[in-house]
């Protein structure tokens, strides 16, 4: 079963600094109807003007994967963890027994990146974050791991939950094809895709549900970012 969630029916909000769309609901006044997918509860798609950010706060027993879209996003915690993840490449933190941090855009152009929360496996545990590069020519035209709590995945970066964050790129009237086991949610980052037959425009969102194979066609040269959980 495929769930479209309309970039129009997100909820979200302009803050100046901040814009921001929720594919799932995080506030009291987002749309109701956008529940969590198994442990995914959260997947923004957030805008930050430049030097600007979110001030330090803290999370714990999260497990918070951000994929960076346009700009950079320089990172600094409380558990000795620090530094700059740019446009293409991913970080996480594990937020444990708690953490505080902050996300600041420290660049002189916006910042755009998917904030993607996942409940852990099990609570506690040190925090930690972590950042490294994924060249997008490694992920043309087929799958990239790019974090991974599955002990099979040694080449994405490590998180604690039962799920795995995937990327791919595809010129327009590529195929890809990916194997369902569990249940997912997909975003195209530009251009149009059909999944399965049903058109995904970028900035919606694919709850995906009891479907065991996925085809994603190309409409238009894209990317896509896809979220498989386990579990409920």
């Amino acid at each position: 079963m495929l769930e479209h969630r309309l970039k129009a029916d997100l909820g979200g909000g302009d803050y100046g600094w901040l814009n921001a769309r929720h594919h799932f609901t995080v506030t009291a006044g987002g749309n109701p109807a956008h529940r969590p997918l198994g442990p995914l509860v959260v997947w923004n798609d957030d805008l930050i003007a430049p030097d600007s950010g979110f001030p330090i706060h803290g999370h714990e027993n999260m497990e918070i994967v951000s994929y960076i879209l346009e700009g950079a996003v320089t990172h600094r915690d409380s558990a000795g963890g620090q530094g700059r993840t740019e446009a293409g490449d991913v970080q996480v933190m594990s937020a444990g027994t708690g953490i505080r941090h902050e996300e600041r855009n420290a660049e002189d152009v916006p910042l755009r990146l998917f904030q993607i929360w996942l409940r852990p496996r099990e609570n506690g545990g040190l925090p930690r974050w972590g950042s490294r590069p994924f060249p997008k020519a490694d992920r043309t035209g087929q799958w990239a791991v790019l974090a991974s709590g599955m002990p099979s995945d040694q080449d994405a970066l490590p998180i604690r939950a039962d799920a795995r964050v995937l990327g791919a790129t595809l010129k327009a009237g590529q195929r890809l094809n990916y194997s369902m086991a569990g249940q997912g949610y997909l975003v195209p980052t530009l251009g149009a895709v059909k999944v399965n037959q049903a058109r995904v425009e970028a900035g919606d969102g694919l709850a995906i549900t009891l479907e065991s194979r996925l085809v994603v066609e190309a409409i238009d040269d894209t990317e896509v970012i896809l979220v498989e959980v386990f579990g409920a």
